[in-house]
């Protein structure tokens, strides 16, 4: 099988983005039959036409294009490295790049990832927000350190990870104090036919929420569904319905949002992951995060130990 040739790489990715051999022998301070010559060498080691004739400049073909994508990720890889050096060597911090899913809840996350900025060696934060899939793609070419997670890693992807628990916590449902006076009932009755917010479909939690409603015949009225957990209650802010937050952060929900508690749910039970690259934490700041979940949001510190 060819080996990648990286400087033919190189050759072939400035054609394509000047468009012209000329051009790109001005870019790499080149002879223009030096790169010609480097550019059909590439195309007999890969088997493949890169370019075709478009009048006086080049266009690439379908297999150039797909290259091309490629060549991008490869470059643009290569800049962060180099960046990431150079802020080490400028600023002496440690980065640590965290990838947070949408499902998690923004405040669970900041008070999980916050004791990483305290730390006496200093810490650069980069944090990255998405599905699961998608960051356990990055977390396996290491442009991650962690995810933190509200679900393992599920076993038929093939990445290299460990799944660490953090912790637990119950479901409380949130609601405006006007919304909240327009509902009869105690909980959890007062779900019947009330205007609900439902977690989207990548959130662990609503599969076991929704089951837990048809468990106790109830039939809200679905006006929302959402993936990001912020987004969910900003909605609830604003009066569209109630929604659900782990237990573990009601006081933080009530304060931020300006809405009231109306019942907790402690059947179905959320839980946090950090997902790492390690069987044994010892990222410091990784470390800090765990210590935090323990003893501080989740209160693990007299129950159990993360393994």
């Amino acid at each position: 099988m060819a080996t990648l040739n990286f400087k033919h790489l190189r050759y072939f990715w400035t054609v394509a983005k000047t468009g012209s051999i000329a051009r790109a022998a001005g870019q790499l301070n080149l002879a223009p039959h030096s790169i010609s010559g480097q550019l059909k060498e590439f195309e007999a080691t890969l088997g493949v036409d890169l370019f075709r004739r478009a009048g006086r400049n080049l266009e690439l073909t379908d297999a150039g294009l797909r290259i091309l994508s490629y060549a991008e990720d490869i470059f643009n890889i290569g800049d962060e490295l180099l960046e990431v050096l150079h802020d080490q060597k400028t600023n002496k911090s440690l980065p640590f790049r965290v990838g947070i899913a949408d499902s998690v809840s923004k405040a669970v996350a900041y008070r999980l990832v916050e004791p990483a900025l305290k730390l006496e060696e200093p810490v650069r934060l980069i944090c990255r927000e998405g599905r699961l899939a998608p960051l356990l793609a990055e977390l396996a070419i290491h442009r991650l350190d962690m995810i933190i997670a509200d679900r393992p890693m599920p076993t038929q992807l093939n990445v290299r990870g460990y799944n660490h628990l953090l912790g637990e916590s119950g479901l409380s449902v949130f609601g405006t104090r006007r919304l909240l006076k327009t509902l009869a009932g105690k909980f959890p009755a007062v779900l019947d036919n009330a205007p609900f917010l439902l977690p989207g479909e990548d959130a662990a939690t609503r599969t076991r929420l929704v089951q837990w409603l048809e468990a106790n015949a109830l039939r809200p009225r679905i006006v929302g569904e959402f993936d990001d957990s912020a987004l969910m209650k900003s909605f609830g802010q604003a009066g569209a319905g109630l929604f659900v937050a782990p237990t573990a952060i009601v006081e933080h929900v009530c304060e931020q949002y300006k809405v009231m508690e109306a019942g907790r749910i402690d059947t179905v039970v959320e839980q946090l992951y950090a997902i790492t690259t390690e069987r044994r934490i010892t990222h410091p700041a990784i470390v800090a995060i765990s210590k935090t979940a323990r003893e501080d949001i989740f209160g693990w510190s007299k129950r159990s130990t993360l393994s």
